[in-house]
């Protein structure tokens, strides 16, 4: 059987904000996270070893990534080319330029003629040659609506519909790589898309309106050993025949995945058969702590042992605690900070609770249930600077009281009295407080 690597999304040069500067490399200490990461996924790949290593798109944050972050990348990739390992890169929307447009930043490497690399750019068939004989591997790169579609293809259609009708092509095209294969030997389809049985996450939103959803009627084809997928960051199987994996992606980029595990896949292939297993890798800990004081007559003393009594050592942390405006006085930002000192890197972020929920007319408390006119009689009644149109304000509402089809007036006019102009702000209303 032939030993596969699937690794993807690693998004190098992402997240700086989270590390600090290196005073012995003057590296950002996130870049470095992201190199010993993905230099850990090639140490295993030479080390089995292995005899593909499939990349599923999303080297960079964009398609322009400065020369340092270009170099740490290739500097790793270059070991499986001195260790005889072939490897297909393949493009995702963040490897590309705007709309598709002007070329990705891994067509570099076919330019160069890197020995053993395949750079998977278009929705295309490569026959690879393996240690332990070939294998199939049918590239789909990140497609925008412009890869497949015409303007006036898509004049007056809806986005379902122009969703629908880029499968339609996709399929269509799909087939006609299907037709070519060798029913012989493995095969793996290689894609960067968007499934529709998948669990996203925030990269789902930041490709909103460039990409679209793949059902997984098109993938889970008989002729695909296995479907090696990328671009969601959270790993998951959404199939076991074929197996169709997200590996997810090998670091973690923002808080938003807090909470994932990280790691790459190694894959047992033969024609007809597949065996994945998940590898997680170590990665650097994001921790949130959340604390709420406004209640607390000590808050300092609550935030303080909030932080000791957490696992922070060299992990990202975030602290947000939320606090009333009197209670501003009785917080010191530098001595949390010290307590958050043994953290990698950290954030504080307060959040003021405001206590403006006092209704200003008793009369109209939650709790009582009035008519919708006597609350706005109520109402007027303590808005001198109404007085004048009290009187037509309150015909216009009867007349309107009296269509009962009419569903405006009932979103208007509630008979708690909100909604009505200048009412008082909602309860907890809660709001960023900067501290300076």
């Amino acid at each position: 059987m032939l030993k596969l690597l699937h690794l993807s999304d690693i998004h190098m040069g992402s997240g700086f904000t989270h590390g600090r500067i290196n005073p012995e490399t003057g590296l950002n200490t996130r870049l470095e996270d992201f190199v010993a990461t993905l230099g850990r996924c090639i140490d295993r790949a030479i080390g089995e070893p292995v005899d593909l290593v499939l990349f599923g798109g999303d080297a960079f944050p964009d398609a322009t990534p400065p020369p340092i972050v270009q170099q740490a990348f290739a500097r790793q990739f270059r070991r499986l080319v001195d260790a005889d390992i072939p490897t297909v890169l393949l493009v995702g929307n963040h490897d590309q330029h705007s709309q598709g447009q002007g070329g990705a930043s891994l067509c570099i490497y076919r330019t160069l003629g890197v020995p053993g690399f395949v750079v998977g750019d278009r929705l295309e068939t490569h026959r690879i040659n393996t240690r332990k004989g070939d294998v199939q591997v049918v590239t789909l790169p990140w497609l925008t609506p412009s890869t497949l579609l015409t303007r006036p293809d898509t004049e007056g259609l809806s986005m379902a519909e122009v969703n629908q009708l880029l499968v339609d092509r996709l399929r269509v095209a799909l087939e006609g790589e299907i037709r070519k294969l060798d029913p012989a030997i493995p095969t793996v389809l290689l894609a960067h898309l968007m499934t529709d049985t998948a669990r996203y996450g925030a990269e789902r939103f930041l490709a909103v309106g460039k990409g679209f959803t793949a059902p997984m009627a098109l993938l889970a084809r008989p002729c695909f050993d296995y479907v090696a997928l990328g671009h969601v960051h959270r790993h998951q199987i959404l199939c076991e025949s074929p197996y169709i994996v997200y590996p997810g992606s090998i670091e973690r980029v923002d808080f938003s995945e807090e909470k994932e595990e990280k790691g790459y896949v190694l894959v047992d292939l033969a024609r007809g058969q597949a065996q994945v297993e998940f590898c997680p890798l170590p990665v650097r800990v994001f921790r949130t702590l959340e604390v709420d004081v406004t209640q607390e007559s000590e808050p300092q003393n609550i935030l303080l042992g909030a932080i000791q009594s957490a696992d922070i050592e060299d992990a990202v942390v975030r602290l947000i605690y939320k606090l009333h405006a009197e209670q501003i006085d009785l917080i010191d930002n530098t001595a949390l900070g010290d307590a958050l000192a043994i953290a990698h890197t950290y954030t504080i972020q307060p959040l003021l609770v405001s206590q403006l929920a006092r209704p200003r007319l008793p009369e109209l408390g939650v709790g009582g249930g009035i008519e919708p006119i006597v609350a706005l009689q109520t109402y007027l009644a303590n808005r001198e600077d109404l007085m004048d149109i009290a009187d037509d304000m309150l015909k216009a509402t009867e007349s309107l009281l009296a269509q009962e089809s009419d569903p405006y007036f009932e979103t208007v006019v509630s008979a708690s009295g909100k909604n009505l102009p200048e009412d008082p702000p909602p309860e907890n209303d809660t709001q960023q407080l900067r501290l300076l």
